[in-house]
């Protein structure tokens, strides 16, 4: 089963696109070249985004090749398809990564056990509710990534697929 997705990369410094452009390359399985445009919302770095197609898991796989540089600020979607629900990763220097399950709407999905976890840690005094909330829905990531997102309006996007 195939499903398809886009991969945003907000920002990277301009030595690391190159190693951007390989690790999906090693995800895909297909030579990649990306279009990279300045991204005039942090001086000094660079943008691209995507389309592609694979299979199921290459959403997790993309997130997890490039989760390990600390400067870049990226995010990747997978579409909902017949045997798995969408996903959405996001990953900024400060934050770390986030991930959610999407629904067929691109609604983010929380697993009951998520919530009852967030319930009970406002409960015992731990944290506040709404906070909590919105750490699950991914509002801080959100939050940090919308500038990035507002500078690659008009950006091109590129179809890759994965050689299966």
């Amino acid at each position: 089963m195939t499903t398809r997705g886009v991969l945003y990369v907000h920002s990277a410094p301009r030595a690391l696109c190159p190693h951007v452009e390989w690790a999906i390359a090693g995800v895909l399985g297909v030579r990649v070249t990306l279009d990279w445009i300045k991204q005039p919302a942090a001086n000094g770095t660079w943008r691209a985004e995507f389309s592609w197609q694979g299979e199921v898991g290459t959403a997790s796989k993309l997130a997890s090749a490039l989760r390990g540089w600390h400067l870049l600020r990226f995010e990747v979607t997978a579409e909902p398809c017949a045997t798995a629900e969408g996903e959405r990763y996001s990953s900024t220097p400060e934050l770390g990564i986030f991930h959610a399950v999407t629904g067929m709407h691109g609604d983010i999905l929380i697993p009951e056990d998520r919530l009852r976890a967030a319930l009970a840690r406002s409960v015992r005094g731990e944290s506040d509710l709404e906070a909590e909330i919105a750490k699950l829905l991914g509002k801080p990531w959100d939050d940090e990534l919308e500038p990035f997102r507002y500078a690659g309006e008009g950006a091109p996007v590129r179809w890759l697929h994965q050689v299966v």
